[in-house]
């Protein structure tokens, strides 16, 4: 079950409490029986295994399916020009 936080409106007291998700929001503070608020904070969040970064979606490609790349052509041989003086 999650734990809660809240805080009084009129004597700033701060407690938690262990709920459920279909329990209703507490709504008195336990000190003076005043108007109480929930505090949202961030939560912290571990992605564990496999199916959450780039790389575990790509296809593992076999030793037998990698390709040598082709050699580069030779370059073209440049004849010299006639010119007649």
């Amino acid at each position: 079950m999650p734990t809660y936080q809240y805080a009084c409106n009129a004597c700033s007291h701060e407690f938690e409490v262990v709920q459920s998700f279909s329990d209703d929001s507490l709504t008195k503070c336990p000190e003076c029986g005043g108007e109480i608020r929930k505090i949202y904070s961030a939560v912290g969040v571990v992605f564990k295994g496999s199916g959450f970064y780039k790389t575990d979606s790509v296809k593992k490609k076999n030793v037998s399916e990698v390709t040598t790349p082709a050699p580069a052509p030779a370059p073209a041989s440049v004849a010299p020009s006639s010119k007649s003086d």
